[in-house]
């Protein structure tokens, strides 16, 4: 029974992922692309602007040179693979989808293992919970410390490092999401539920602000010459496709799983067990 259920919770979360990230996809196309466009076109006029200046060094020499150096030229050009309007189209629903659906499953496995351990909320409560409690470590604290950043900030060779960092951090970020959560447990019987939950949101927050201090910043600086609006603009719209994707998981999974435990504990198919599933999973 155990295994069924969670196996119900497992196809059921990832259907809401996905649907989840058809509405982020909506978001990211509609509010982040515009500032991504921005970004490029910044970095295409910078890398111009370099560039000038060789090219008027050597113009004597490719002028004696001139079909030897046309054919370099376009030798030397970078082919690209995929183009920018399927990047930005098939490319980014592609792999908002994909994201949906695998933080769908690894949400609703969360989410079996919280229902009934975190407190006496129904499934659509404890699904709310889990996303936000989601949405939180895994990544808006991770980007409080190491926000995303558009394609022209940063250098290319370091993104092997600051990928390891961003994802230290959230692994950091979850392990103690769990340590605040099993803390307030252990202190509930004697400082009662707000005041342990009160206390354990307390040490979530310190034991972060020395994670903060311990991990090395990010080196890549952004550039003065880069516009401080369409950097903005770009952080905005990253966390707005988060926001959407977890609000739209959190009310479409508790939706599903709330029919779905009803209808385990209930043999009639009514909800009025709901609100203890505690037992079947337990």
């Amino acid at each position: 029974m155990y295994a069924s259920t969670v196996r119900g919770l497992l196809v059921r979360g990832m259907l809401a992922g996905l649907i989840a990230g058809l509405f982020a996809f909506i978001v990211a196309y509609v509010v982040g692309e515009p500032p991504v466009r921005g970004s490029i076109a910044v970095e295409e006029a910078t890398a111009a602007k370099e560039a000038a200046p060789a090219a008027g060094q050597h113009a004597g020499h490719d002028a004696g040179h001139s079909g030897h150096g046309a054919a370099a030229s376009s030798a030397e050009e970078e082919e690209e693979l995929v183009s920018r309007p399927v990047q930005s189209t098939v490319g980014l629903a592609t792999g908002v989808l994909v994201y949906g659906v695998a933080l769908g499953g690894i949400a609703s496995l969360a989410f079996s293992f919280a229902l009934g351990r975190v407190g006496g909320f129904s499934p659509r409560a404890t699904a709310a919970l889990t996303a936000a409690g989601a949405f939180a470590t895994v990544y808006f604290v991770p980007f409080l410390k190491y926000p995303a950043s558009p394609p022209a900030v940063g250098n290319p060779d370091t993104i092997g490092q600051r990928t390891t960092l961003f994802f230290l951090m959230i692994l950091l970020s979850v392990l103690l999401g769990v340590g605040a959560i099993i803390l307030g447990r252990r202190l509930a019987p004697r400082l009662g539920n707000w005041n342990a939950t009160l206390a354990a949101g307390a040490g979530f927050v310190v034991a972060t602000g020395l994670a903060f201090l311990v991990l090395p910043d990010n080196t890549d600086a952004v550039k003065p010459e880069f516009p401080a609006a369409l950097l903005w603009e770009f952080r905005v719209a990253s966390v707005s496709v988060q926001v959407v994707m977890w609000a739209v998981f959190g009310i479409v999974f508790g939706v599903l799983a709330q029919r779905l435990l009803a209808h385990r504990t209930d043999p009639a198919g009514t909800e009025a067990a709901a609100p203890r599933p505690a037992p079947a999973l337990g």
